[in-house]
């Protein structure tokens, strides 16, 4: 199969598409790209398509004439405060995916590629959470989420409705790669509001002295560009089916209290830490819900075999990642993008 030379991005404004877009443009490839929010300029010719509109897949099969292959990677993960944001949340991933795979569907697009993630997986053993020896898991690893996390549930709602699609035989070739957490610098000040809110001290990043958290924080993490080149990979042999995404070391509580830090770990349970997750959700202290605490501690690490078997390597380390990604949040860093807005944009706060 010859590689695509003509592909629709949606989400190419975020963190993932950001990325992409570089990988892209490195090899000739014409993009399009979908957002809600649009950039003003670029070599890239951009749709405004909002994905919970009814409108949207008929936007969308307009938008995909004549393209070789579709990227998937729109997704909310904010606000999830309230049942009301929970329904948007849900429909722009769920039901933004189904017109997404249905616009391509009548477009007769041949090749469809979903961002999904580690987030699918079931937790790991608690003994492995207990002592943070969490296995690396191929994708065969059961597909049933952490259920008190919304973001892990609507990731493993999107991967059941491409299933449908696969069963009719009427779709494209889907395939869904499964990165750990994306990390780069341009995505510091969007992770830092997503996360953390306008309350987070970022100036304090890389200077405190100690850090509580649990042994069984221990994530696989894989830079942008890394996971843009393996979707590359993935789009040029026609790839399907599932595809691990993941740096060589895992990040562990050590390195994550270094990284953030800058100092010493301290051993805390996850109770406790998911307990001043929920209490400081619900006050409205930050945006993080108490599942992506579940989240870090029950998900595995992850077996990349099956993306290297296509050639791919990851460039950046773990450590590496988190370190490209706290000198973006210390720095105000943007992407040039609406969603990749540096802090100052948005706030109002001066950079670190």
């Amino acid at each position: 199969m010859a590689p695509p030379r003509r592909v629709l991005v949606t989400g190419a404004t975020g963190n993932v598409g950001t990325a992409l877009l570089r990988r892209l443009a490195r090899e000739g490839v014409a993009v399009s790209g979908v957002a809600r929010r649009v950039p003003s300029s670029g070599p890239v010719r951009w749709h405004g398509v909002d994905l919970t509109a009814r409108w949207a897949t008929g936007a969308l099969r307009e938008a995909m004439e004549d393209v070789d292959a579709v990227v998937h990677l729109a997704w909310r993960i904010q606000p999830s405060r309230t049942p009301a944001a929970r329904a948007v949340m849900r429909t722009t991933n769920v039901e933004g995916t189904r017109a997404v795979v249905t616009a391509a569907s009548e477009a007769g697009v041949p090749h469809l590629v979903h961002a999904s993630s580690v987030g699918v997986y079931a937790p790991v053993p608690q003994e492995a959470q207990r002592t943070g020896r969490k296995p690396s898991v191929d994708e065969s690893w059961p597909r049933t989420g952490v259920e008190s996390s919304p973001y892990s549930r609507d990731k493993v709602a999107a991967e059941d409705l491409l299933d449908e699609v696969e069963a009719s035989d009427r779709g494209p070739g889907i395939a869904r790669v499964r990165p750990g957490l994306v990390l780069q610098r341009e995505a510091g000040s969007e992770i830092a509001r997503y996360f953390g809110g306008p309350l987070l001290p970022v100036s304090l990043l890389g200077r405190l002295p100690l850090l509580p958290l649990p042994d069984a924080f221990v994530a696989p993490v894989v830079h942008a560009d890394d996971l843009a080149d393996g979707i590359w990979r993935v789009l040029a042999e026609g790839g399907t089916g599932a595809f691990n995404a993941a740096a060589t070391d895992g990040l562990g509580p050590d390195e994550i209290a270094a990284g953030l830090g800058g100092g010493r770990r301290v051993k805390a349970p996850v109770s406790l830490l998911r307990r001043a997750a929920e209490v400081s959700w619900h006050a409205r202290l930050q945006p993080t819900d108490p599942g992506w605490v579940d989240l870090g501690a029950g998900a595995p690490l992850m077996d990349c075999s099956r993306l290297r078997a296509l050639g791919w390597e990851p460039r950046v380390s773990a450590t590496a990642a988190l370190a490209d990604l706290v000198s973006g949040m210390r720095s105000g860093a943007g992407g040039g993008t609406p969603a990749l807005a540096g802090r100052g944009l948005l706030h109002g706060r001066r950079a670190a």
